[in-house]
């Protein structure tokens, strides 16, 4: 069985990459300058909040670190390490295996609406999505994008059907349809299901879209957890 699933993502690896000789290598240069670009004035625009973050991140727990950094699986299952404000107490990892059994979503996903491992300031970036913002520096590294899919962790891959290893054909993003659509709201079959809309529809005029969905989202949405 397993090597079956092997095979079957193997094809999709192939499929994709000869879809990539046919697709407009416009949209893929226009794109990463874009990104390179968006990034770049972003963590400039933004490093005085992200010292300030930083700061009340230390005076909150002296022990931990400001930024938390976790293996994550980008395109075509490639780990890098993404980056976030820590949100979280310093052991929320060694937490996690006692907490397992309240998960509140489906799938290959973990969520929780009261986590008890988030902090208080945690709470709050997580719900305006500051605790995002060093991701900028992810996408300034071509390891993610500024919209594409989520980038998932390696145990939740493991559990990939070929048809979810799709969401693994394209750089994945900081923000996606899934986030604009509903985010902690919404299961992990829908998640797969818009991020491969999102993978067939992409098109540059369909990022700026998922951009602007973005800002509406980040003041007026209450769906993040």
């Amino acid at each position: 069985m397993k090597s079956t699933i092997v095979m079957e993502q193997q094809q999709i690896r192939n499929d994709v990459k000869t879809a990539y000789v046919r697709e407009a290598r416009g949209y893929l240069v226009c794109k990463r300058l874009f990104d390179i670009i968006g990034a770049s004035c972003g963590l400039i625009l933004l490093s005085p909040l992200f010292l300030l973050i930083a700061v009340l991140i230390k005076l909150e727990d002296k022990q931990g670190s400001v930024f938390f950094k976790q293996i994550r699986v980008g395109k075509d299952g490639k780990q890098f390490y993404m980056y976030k404000f820590r949100s979280m107490v310093s052991n929320a990892e060694e937490l996690l295996d006692s907490l397992i059994k309240l998960n509140e979503t489906t799938g290959a996903m973990f969520k929780m609406k009261n986590d008890p491992r988030i902090t208080k300031l945690g709470k709050f970036i997580r719900k305006t999505s500051i605790d995002e913002l060093p991701q900028l520096w992810n996408v300034l590294k071509g390891d993610m994008s500024l919209v594409g899919p989520r980038p998932p962790l390696p145990r939740e891959v493991k559990e990939y059907s070929a048809y979810e290893y799709q969401r693994l054909l394209v750089v994945p993003g900081c923000t996606g349809l899934w986030q604009v659509s509903g985010r902690s709201n919404l299961g992990f079959e829908e998640m797969v299901e818009l991020d491969l809309i999102y993978i067939n529809k992409r098109s540059f005029l369909f990022d700026l879209f998922v951009l602007f969905r973005t800002v509406k989202v980040l003041f007026w949405d209450k769906g993040a957890y």
